[in-house]
This record gives structure tokens, sequence and C-alpha cells, in this order.
């Protein structure tokens, strides 16, 4: 898969720096391994953070600064990153899906980035172009009905929009018969190390946890 970059998303944040994890998996309907990692990181998060010192998060507070520039309220429209972790500090448990989505939500708030997981096989052509929504554009977000991408940065494929940093869409979601993987890092704060680190530490939970080699990784900014 080539991804792009488009002029409108480098305008805004020349910095963009991006990493997609392709990989084949088995899905599973729950993994109590990786639940019991994603519990000790829940418990860092209550004990050490809070609202405030959320926002200043590097990778969500990035996030939240293209967001305006592209003309759309962070707050209204919160980056997934950002709705995870609020989650866990209001004393809530993660949603439980599948082990696939699972384990991208703990990659998500590990590493403060807004991650999107998809069905690679439901993606249509072999190109992808990181732009910004447009008015009326149509986006079905998972489990939120029609929402309204325009000013939200937007993955998309011959088809349309795909994925956002707020909802990725109900075509290209995963489900439990998901075989072909692909998950793409948003790095709006341009720390390509980091990008890279969260990329590698999916790998890793692929393989313990997805029946996986851990797939391949690409850099793209």
């Amino acid at each position: 898969m080539k991804i792009i970059v488009s002029k409108e998303i480098a305008s805004v944040c020349p910095e963009f720096v991006g990493a997609a994890v392709e990989a084949q998996v088995k899905n599973t309907a729950y993994c109590e391994a990786l639940w019991d990692e994603i519990k000790v990181l829940q418990a860092e998060v209550t004990q050490t953070l809070s609202n405030e010192l959320l926002k200043e998060l590097p990778g969500i507070a990035a996030t939240r600064r293209v967001y305006k520039a592209c003309g759309k309220d962070p707050s209204r429209y919160r980056p997934a990153s950002e709705q995870l972790m609020r989650r866990l500090l209001q004393g809530k448990d993660l949603y439980q899906i599948d082990t696939l989505v699972d384990l991208v939500n703990l990659a998500s708030i590990k590493f403060g980035y807004s991650i999107g997981g998809f069905d690679a096989d439901k993606l249509v052509g072999q190109t992808i172009t990181l732009g910004v929504g447009r008015d009326g554009e149509p986006y079905e977000g998972i489990g939120r009905g029609v929402l309204s991408i325009a000013g939200l940065p937007v993955y998309r494929d011959e088809v349309g929009g795909f994925g956002t940093p707020t909802s990725d869409h109900e075509r290209t979601k995963m489900t439990i018969e998901t075989t072909h993987l692909l998950v793409l890092i948003n790095g709006y704060d341009g720390n390509e190390q980091r990008v890279a680190d969260n990329a590698r530490y999916i790998q890793e939970l692929l393989k313990r946890y997805a029946d996986s080699d851990g797939g391949s990784v690409t850099i793209y900014k």
C-alpha cells in the first residue's frame, strides 16, 4: 500500500510523520493475557494523569492543534487517544470489543497517538491519501452513525474516507473474521522515533496475542 500525505496536511503540519503496520493476523473474541496488560496500563494512567495533563501530552496536543488549524473543534471531536484516556480518568474500564481492537486501543493509550486499525481486505485500490475532510463528505463513524468530517484529517482510498483520528469508518472496520490488518499511527508531533517505537510495540503485541509474525512497518511523511 502506498500512503501519500497531501499538501493540505503538510501545510498545517509539515512535521507530520506516520507509521503503517501491515500484518496477517488471527483475531479472537477475548484475550485474558492482553487484558492483564491493559489493566496494568490503566492503573498507571489513572495514577499519573489528569484531564489537564492529558491535553499536554505531545501526541494529543499536536493533534488538537491540527484540528484547530483545519477548522475543527478538538473539544467536540476529540482525538481517539484522548477519548480513551479520558474514559479511564473517569474511572471507567475500556470497552472490550475483540483482541485486535483491544490491542490497538492499548497501543494508543501507551504512546498517546490516535491509531486506526482496519481490515486491509476491505480497502479499495493500492493508494491511501491523508487529506482533510470536506463539507458534506459522507462518513459513517463506528458506533457513531453519520459523522461530519469537514475539517478533520482523513485517510481516503479509492472509495472515500475511511479513517480519522476521531473515529474510523464502518466500511473498513476490523471484525472477528479479519485476517489482514492495517494499522495507521498518526504522529502529528513529528516525533519519528516515538512513532516507530509505537509501531514496533504493535508488532510485539500482534506476535503475542494475534498469532502473527508482526508483519511489516512503513514510515511515511
